[in-house]
């Protein structure tokens, strides 16, 4: 495996589309054969390899480090959950590797696949539940 914690980049390798997460407060349900789950502002993503959550999702609290699902920015609107790192899941291999909506300047993501909005909008009526996204 050639992802590390905190390297930047994205993980090489051919991974199954998990589910969709939302913003219902932003975007109407979309339209998927995946699993959906609405995000709510409690929503968030466990980064630290020393958590026996490490990559898996949480409910956030005062104590928390986690990455917050809730966003002011629109990145998070929309994520497709992959299932990298996940079979099993070994600390420092990198955590919360989804896809999501671009920055208009496509700087780039901490890891992520990032697709214009509506490119990922329209993808994901295209989905089956058993695909799989090849990152080269």
């Amino acid at each position: 495996m050639n992802k590390r914690e905190g390297d930047g980049g994205s993980p090489r390798g051919k991974f199954r589309l998990l589910r969709i997460w939302w913003r219902s407060d932003r975007l109407p349900r979309p339209q998927t054969k995946l699993p959906l789950r609405k995000i709510t502002r409690g929503d968030g993503w466990c980064e630290d390899p020393k958590d026996k959550n490490y990559n898996r999702p949480v409910k956030l609290s005062p104590s928390t480090s986690a990455d917050r699902l809730w966003r002011d920015d629109h990145l998070y609107d929309l994520i497709v959950e992959l299932d990298h790192n996940t079979r099993p899941r070994i600390p420092y291999r990198g955590s919360a590797v989804f896809i999501h909506f671009a920055r208009k300047d496509f700087t780039p993501t901490a890891g992520c696949v990032a697709l214009k909005r509506g490119d990922l909008q329209k993808l994901l009526s295209l989905l089956a539940r058993d695909c799989w996204i090849e990152i080269r």
